[in-house]
């Protein structure tokens, strides 16, 4: 068996390289090629923590495994290490045996921010010129920079829960060469031609009335029944794709647009399906598109399997007998 630790992940895999693994993944999934299993999400009762399995099988690139962690919310201030933590185990399909187990938690920033450039690139208008980020958190960086690979911005809009965090954020946008300003909901709205949310709310920020016509919104943050980032209101009048329909509807961002008869499960698509061409996705300049992203194991496992060939490649990974 092959391990990657964590401490090794941030040399081998780029977000390029992430972002290839997240799209083919998502087209593997809409062709029927690749299927998440059943996510397992607890509260432990400990910690507050919430822990969890997130898994699935790729069989165009045979890539098998599980996600295992989750969310310790004290980490940062009693441990001082990042509050959402995870390991990827990778395993051999024709035997079942153990093949890999990889270090999860840069992976995990990594692959989420790379699902929502996907949407940006299938998605957004391609004269999308202004980035609204709504979160400044740990994930918001990540975001940000993957985001800025996939549209010509000139400029970076940006709320948060918390305003104190944002000057960090903006260094973030002063390394990509991107003017940063601090703006309300109702601003943000009105100048954003994209619109990232990364937060952990369990009540929405980002209102209908707020975004204008022809916006791509990539709701990032919702992952767990009853949270919410978005008026339903808001899933409900836009062309809403994402990575997995049944978890959009049970846990991700259209789960309370659904539940509130707003919007048909029929008229949540694929991301995937964008990607291969069997769906247009964006029908007008003027059309408000959504990406759900609700974070599926395929995706992780994705990662995890291109991290495994460069560390083997290059004489990193360790081997063990197991």
């Amino acid at each position: 068996m092959w391990i990657v630790p964590e401490a090794a992940i941030a040399d081998l895999i780029t977000p390029e390289a992430s972002f290839e693994a997240v799209e083919a993944v998502f087209a593997a999934m809409a062709r029927g090629d690749a299927y998440n299993f059943p996510v397992v999400r607890e509260a432990i009762g400990h910690e507050d923590a919430l822990y969890g399995f997130k898994g699935g099988f790729d069989r165009s690139e045979l890539v098998l495994g599980v996600k295992a962690g989750g969310y310790w919310p004290n980490n940062l201030e009693k441990f001082k290490i990042i509050n959402h933590q995870s390991t990827v185990f990778l395993f051999d399909p024709d035997t079942g045996r153990a093949k890999a187990m990889v270090g999860g938690n840069l992976l995990t920033a990594l692959r989420t921010a790379a699902a929502s450039s996907v949407s940006i690139k299938h998605l957004a208008r391609t004269d999308a010129r202004v980035l609204g980020m709504v979160g400044a958190g740990h994930q918001s960086h990540f975001q940000l920079r993957a985001a800025a690979r996939q549209r010509d911005f000139e400029r970076v809009v940006a709320w948060n829960y918390h305003p104190e965090m944002l000057p960090r954020l903006g260094e973030t946008a002063a390394e990509l060469g991107l003017p940063f300003e601090e703006a309300s909901l109702e601003d943000l709205g009105a100048q954003a031609d994209v619109i990232i949310t990364i937060t952990s709310a369990f009540a929405p920020s980002l209102m209908a009335a707020h975004v204008k016509p022809g916006t791509h919104l990539a709701c990032m943050g919702t992952d767990t029944k009853g949270k919410q980032e978005v008026e339903a209101a808001l899933v409900a009048k836009a062309a809403v794709f994402t990575d997995e329909v049944a978890q959009s509807v049970s846990i991700g961002e259209a789960q309370h647009a659904v539940g509130q008869g707003l919007k048909a499960e029929a008229d949540i698509h694929q991301l995937g399906a964008v990607i291969n061409g069997t769906h247009p996705g964006r029908s007008s300049a003027e059309e408000i598109t959504l990406f759900d992203g609700t974070g599926v194991g395929l995706q992780d496992l994705a990662v995890a399997d291109k991290v495994l060939q460069i560390a083997i490649d290059k004489g990193v990974a360790v081997e063990v007998d197991f």
